[in-house]
Order: C-alpha cells, then structure tokens, then sequence
C-alpha cells in the first residue's frame, strides 16, 4: 500500500456496504464515500488542481471534511487543515506560511475569507463546498457517480507529503510539520494493532478535526478497517455526545483529559451505572486519551465508575502523531503513557545527546517511520529537532526498566527556582488528588526578588469553598518546600487550547 487514496480503496471494496461516516444523523456507506470523493476530486481537477499544491481545508467537524481531505489526496495535492478557531488575521499568516493555492470552506466562514484572496496572494481560489452548484446537479451526481472506483486514481508514493500541520503554537510560532503518505499509514496500522480494531468498531469524534490526534485515530484508523467515524461538531450540550454513543453503538471513545474530567463528574442517571444496563445502553469498549497529561486520579475515578479501560497515550503532531499508548490487554500504569508502538524507538538523552539509564529524567527522542519529513521552508528547525533520525521532542522524561515511558513535563515548561529544578506536571498532579481541585495549571512567574517562582492556577469543584492557606497546607504535605507555589489563583476556569490543552502561554501571558 503506497498512499492514502489506495487505503481507502482497498477499505471500500471490502466493506462497500459498511457505514464510514456518521454525522447529523446521516450515514455514508464506504461505497458513497467512494463517489463523494471522486465528485469532489473532479471538481478540485476543473479549478485545476495539481500535484504537489497546497490546498487549505477550513471545516467544522462534518463529513464534508472526510470527503474534502480525500479529495485532495486523490488529486495527489497536500492536504492542510486549518484551525477554525483561528481570526482571520491568524489565518492569512498560515496560508502565507504555506503558500495555499485553494482553499474548500462553507458558508459559515463566509465572513472569515471573505477578505483572504486580497491579503494572501498565492490563493487562487475558495470553494464553498456547501454552496457549489455543479456539486448538487443530478445530471453532475450521475456523471461523477459513473466512474466508481476507478476515480480513486491517486500514483502518490511513500515518502510524498500527503498533509501539513501546523502545531498549535503553544511552545513557539506555529510550523507546519510535513507528514507524509507512508508516516500516516504506518501510525494508523500500528495504533490499530495496538488496540484490536476490527470492522465492528465505531469512533466518536468530539475532538476537532484539524487536529492530527482524531484526524489519525478518529478517521484514518477506522478507515483502515472497515469500522465507522461517528462526528460530533461539539461537546456542548454533552448530552448529545451521550445520545450518539447509545445511537450509533459507538465502540471507541478519544479524546483529552478535560473531556474525561466533566465525565466522572456528570450527573448521569442511575441506570447507566447499573453494570449489565450500562453495558447495553453503552457499547463502549476502549477509551483513549490523548494531546495532554491524564491525571492519574483522573484515570482511577473514570474506571471505577464506568468499568471501561482508559488508556493514556502520547504524541506529537511531528509523530503522525501516535508514538506510545498503555497497553490494552495487559496492566496499565497510571502516570505512564504507556509502551512505543511496535516499529518505534525511544530513547532519553542528556543535554549533550548521551542516552541516559532507566528511571533517568532526559529529553525524550523518537525514531521510527512515523517521524515527520521537516518543517515546511524552516531548514533551521528542521535540522534543530531531526538529529541522525531522531526527533527531539522537548519533553523530559524517563524510561523505567520495562519499557514504559513517564512524561515529567515539557522541557521549556520547566520551573528553575534558586538553581533547582521544578517540573509544573509533578506539583499539578498533586493538587487533582485534592478532593476539592477540579483542574489545576502550574507556571513559572518572574519575580523581581526570587527570580523565578511557581504559581498555581486552579479551578474548584461545584460547592466547594477551600482557601489558598488550606491548599497550601496540602502541598507542603506531600512535596519539597521549594516546589510549592508562592501564589495560588483561584478561577471559574483556565484557558484551552481547541484540542483541550490548558493555555499555559495565556496564563503567563496575563501575569
């Protein structure tokens, strides 16, 4: 299998007749997939699409956003996601980045790009996928229709770059990591090895799609096997993801750690607690986490309520972006991010690159084919993050003597107070054990006397009144003097990320 285009075409001759995507209630077989991609493929051909552009996707979660990113694929072009939380001004630097030669939004963004082709001279043109009338005409439907499978005609090999993403900018100005067709396969294949998905299985995707978490494990994974991509466009009302999760017999739950925290926390009625109901009303087999650090009480409530594994997994937009998950059918251990997928290497280096010994905190490195091609025109960073085959992540970690990987926390992230070193996910998985702390976020603040200091920002949970004195007590309990907060911020909420991050740079930023 050399490309994208030809997993889809094996997937749809094999289960024609499976339902791929889920959304609004409407279901898509793979057959229908199939003849939406070649219409829309046919359309990209006649705005004169060719190999290599780069061509924009500005979507909400919809299907429209399966087919858009297939379509390109199909023309051999590189797909780019657009964060659609972004201004437009956000925007017209990405596209400038990247030189996007199409873009395909709808109406809903109307106003956003309705001043892009101005500002950004390499667009060429917008397609409002919505509104293009050549894509609703019966007699376009039929002729589009008519060439099936032979219209999945894509010659893309291995190493040619099918997407770029641009990481979410919260260590830096955002780049665009180059993925190419073979690092996606390969991260799909071993993911799902790694947790025995089958035709059966069904996806819910409550994350955004732009993302390259659920882009990888909420659509290219099911597509691999036959299994079906449940899309929700958001968590709110949650209500909604739980109606779809009975609906649908949704399998496979991703998503972040705040998705899993309002969880164990919601109000459900009884009889989804009573086990033999629940495993009716909800099929759910596997739940995954991903794109931040799972507090481990976070972990320990959610399965002692509902019964179903959580496994935490890492990685990086740069890695496709899967590199390690918790074992499914074996022990998990909280606070771990599990084992590497089978194919890929870790090792942890000290600052001048020597691999360190087990239960040792280094930088982690990664190698393996799901390791990005570079940054798209930084030949600098490229060169600073890809050394001999390796990634340097900027995440401090350690390896113990089985294999399984700790994130101690990110390497700029770390707090230096009075020459000793402070990791902020230590002192924050402290403060989530607390009964009464809903979400923590611990960030380095300079200070005119002390140099830099920690500081605590932190959410209560519902009804709770505990004071920054009683918080305190509980720190210097359980961790050195040095590593508890000099402040503590007590907020109705912390900033996030669109893929649930707390915004840290934002906290920062704001003191």
């Amino acid at each position: 299998m050399q490309n994208l285009i030809e997993l889809l075409k094996i997937t749809a001759r094999k289960f024609p007749k499976n339902r791929a995507v889920i959304y609004n209630r409407k279901a898509l077989t793979y057959r229908e997939v199939v003849s939406d991609v070649v219409r829309l493929s046919l359309r990209l051909t006649r705005l004169h699409v060719r190999r290599n552009d780069h061509v924009g996707i500005l979507l909400p979660n919809c299907s429209d956003f399966v087919i858009s990113y297939f379509a390109i694929l199909n023309r051999e072009a590189v797909v780019v996601p657009l964060n659609n939380f972004l201004k437009p001004e956000e925007l017209v630097v990405i596209l400038k980045d990247c030189g996007i030669k199409f873009l395909i939004t709808n109406s809903s963004f109307l106003k956003t790009v309705s001043n892009l082709a101005k500002e950004v001279n390499c667009l060429a043109d917008i397609l409002f996928i919505d509104q293009d009338i050549s894509l609703a005409l019966p007699f376009l439907k039929k002729e589009f229709a008519d060439f099936g499978f032979s219209g999945l005609r894509s010659n893309a090999k291995k190493p040619d770059p099918a997407v770029i993403l641009y990481t979410s900018g919260t260590t830096g100005y955002p780049k665009g990591a180059i993925l190419s067709h073979g690092n996606l396969l390969f991260d799909v294949f071993a993911c799902a090895n790694a947790i025995e998905v089958s035709s059966r299985d069904n996806f819910i995707c409550v994350l955004p799609m732009f993302h390259s978490f659920p882009q990888t494990v909420c659509m290219l994974l099911p597509f691999a096997k036959g299994a079906t991509t449940t899309i929700i466009d958001g968590l709110k009302p949650f209500s909604k993801v739980l109606r779809a999760i009975v609906q649908h017999r949704v399998t496979a739950f991703v998503a972040v750690p705040a998705v899993y925290n309002i969880l164990i926390n919601l109000k459900l009625p009884r009889i989804f607690l009573w086990p033999i109901i629940k495993n009716i009303l909800i099929p759910l087999r596997i739940c995954v986490s991903g794109a931040a650090a799972l507090p481990g009480e976070t972990l320990k409530k959610f399965e002692e309520r509902f019964g179903i594994p959580l496994l935490e997994g890492y990685g990086l937009t740069e890695t496709s972006p899967v590199v390690s998950l918790n074992p499914y059918r074996h022990k998990r251990i909280p606070g771990s991010i599990g084992l590497p997928l089978a194919g890929i290497s870790v090792k942890v280096v000290d600052d001048f690159g020597k691999e360190l010994a087990p239960n040792t905190v280094g930088e982690l490195l990664v190698k393996g084919e799901n390791v990005m091609q570079g940054y798209f025109n930084r030949p600098a960073d490229t060169h600073e993050a890809l050394k001999d085959g390796w990634l340097y992540t900027g995440d401090l970690a350690k390896i113990d003597d089985k294999g399984f990987i700790y994130i101690v926390d990110r390497k700029k992230d770390m707090i230096n107070v009075r020459g000793l070193k402070v990791y902020p996910r230590e002192v924050e998985e402290v403060l989530c054990k607390h009964p009464d702390v809903q979400e923590a976020a611990v960030v380095g603040i300079l200070d005119s006397h002390h140099g830099e200091i920690p500081k605590a920002f932190i959410v209560l949970k519902e009804n709770s009144h505990i004071d920054e004195r009683s918080i305190l007590e509980y720190l210097r309990k359980h961790i050195a003097n040095y590593k508890v907060p000099r402040n503590i911020e007590f907020s109705s909420n912390l900033p996030k990320t669109p893929t649930g991050k707390i915004a840290k740079r934002e906290l920062i930023a704001a003191h």
